[in-house]
C-alpha cells in the first residue's frame, strides 16, 4: 500500500500482515528491517519525538506494571486505551498517522489472544517493535 493510498503523512506504514507476523512470531529479522525502513521514513516526513514521547512513556509504564501486576487485564486495558490516544494525535498531526496505523495493528494483535501469558509475550514484541522504530527514527535525524 502506498502512502498516497493510505492517506497518511507520507511514510508507508508497515503492512498489517507483517505487523501481525512480527507480534505473533519471533521474527526479529523482519522486525529490524521493517523498523529500519519505517523509522527512517517517519523522520524524513517530519514526525517529531515530542509527538510520540508521551505514547512511548505510557508504553513504558504499561510494561513495568504488566511485568509486576497480578492482574494482566488492567495492563491490557491500558494498552487498548492507547488506540484512541493515537487516533487523537493522528487527527491533530498528519505525520503521526502512519505510526498510529502500525501501533494500532500491533495492539490489536497483542489483544487478539485470550491467553494472558501469550499476551505478555506479544506485548514484549510490541515494545521491541516500537523501540526499534524509535531508534531508527532517531538515527535518521528525527527531532
Amino acid at each position: 500500500m502506498t502512502a498516497q493510498a493510505h492517506g497518511g503523512g507520507g511514510a508507508t506504514p508497515i503492512a498489517t500482515n507483517t505487523v501481525q507476523r512480527i507480534i505473533r512470531t519471533n521474527d526479529a529479522k523482519t522486525l529490524v528491517s521493517e523498523a529500519d525502513r519505517f523509522g527512517k521514513e517517519l523522520a524524513k516526513n517530519q514526525l517529531t519525538k515530542a509527538q510520540i514521547r508521551n505514547v512511548f512513556g505510557t508504553v513504558r509504564e504499561i510494561e513495568a506494571s504488566w511485568q509486576s501486576a497480578d492482574d494482566s487485564g488492567i495492563s491490557l486495558r491500558r494498552l487498548l486505551l492507547l488506540q484512541p490516544k493515537l487516533a487523537y494525535q493522528a487527527a491533530r498531526s498528519k505525520p503521526v498517522k502512519p505510526l498510529q496505523k502500525v501501533l494500532t495493528d500491533a495492539i490489536k494483535t497483542v489483544a487478539e489472544t485470550g491467553d494472558p501469558e501469550e499476551q505478555l509475550v506479544r506485548f514484549g514484541r510490541f515494545v521491541d517493535l516500537f523501540e526499534a522504530i524509535l531508534a531508527y527514527h532517531t538515527e535518521a535525524g528525527g527531532r
